[in-house]
């Protein structure tokens, strides 16, 4: 399938020009939405994101409480007009899925014993998808706890390496997903140096497997100054404001 398309060149530069361990661009902002508890957006590349956490509160419908935790709940939805042929707003069976994968990737990360009966609502919007929108939902949905204030034991951001033209590559983007041979997401918390999620489509060798693994956890600790940056960034505009409002 790889061998339709060219998507490494002589110079062993991708279809985007980005080199073989080279990321996509990315920004990120935090606070964006009044009316949620916590909220965040992403763009890697050209895939942009929503994220909106609500929560901790009372868990509807009620016999859905756990006792000795919070519900952590996610919903992943791609817009319809996300992708290039309009998809059906009903959830689809991947976006079931990447709901699910989502929240076992966050689950982790969460003091969720803190806050027994009550829920915790993710919802992730894809508002353009090329590629990656499962990692960069996870990556936005954990800016978005944190956000919200939800006590962590480190944010989890997520990032996929791969094969592309024999190649082991880094941040895929929707052609070479597609056209690839290997796709590995991977969520992983820097500070605990742990993974919470790791999946894998296409065939890889130990050692391939080894390296991609390596290199989507350098991606991820790159990703992860960016969210930090991000946050950092909301508050010191708040700060910024509050010393402005105390000098007039």
């Amino acid at each position: 399938m790889s061998g339709k398309i060219k998507l490494i060149n002589e110079n062993g530069l991708r279809v985007d020009g980005r080199r073989p361990n080279e990321l996509r661009p990315i920004k990120m902002e935090v606070g964006i939405l009044s009316n949620a508890d916590g909220s965040a957006y992403i763009e890697q590349g050209k895939s942009k994101i929503l994220a909106a956490v609500y929560g901790p509160r009372e868990v509807h419908p009620r016999h859905l409480a756990l006792p000795d935790r919070a519900l952590l709940r996610c919903r992943y939805h791609m817009a319809p007009f996300s992708v290039e042929e309009r998809k059906s707003p009903a959830p689809s069976r991947r976006e079931i899925e990447l709901s699910k994968v989502i929240r076992e990737a966050l689950e982790p990360a969460i003091f969720l014993e803190k806050f027994p009966r009550t829920s915790i609502d993710v919802f992730i919007e894809v508002l353009q998808a090329d590629g990656g929108t499962r990692c960069a939902g996870v990556t936005v949905a954990s800016l978005a706890l944190a956000d919200a204030g939800i006590p962590m034991r480190d944010m989890v951001v997520a990032c996929a390496a791969g094969k592309v033209d024999g190649v082991i590559v880094l941040d895929l983007n929707d052609l070479e997903d597609k056209e690839g041979e290997a796709d590995i997401p991977v969520a992983y918390m820097p500070n605990l140096g742990l993974i919470s999620l790791l999946q894998m489509d296409g065939i890889l060798t130990i050692e391939e497997f080894n390296q991609a693994l390596n290199l989507a956890i350098e991606g991820c600790k790159q990703i992860y100054r960016l969210q930090k940056e991000a946050l950092k960034a909301k508050y010191v505009a708040i700060k910024e404001e509050v010393e402005e409002t105390c000098l007039q």
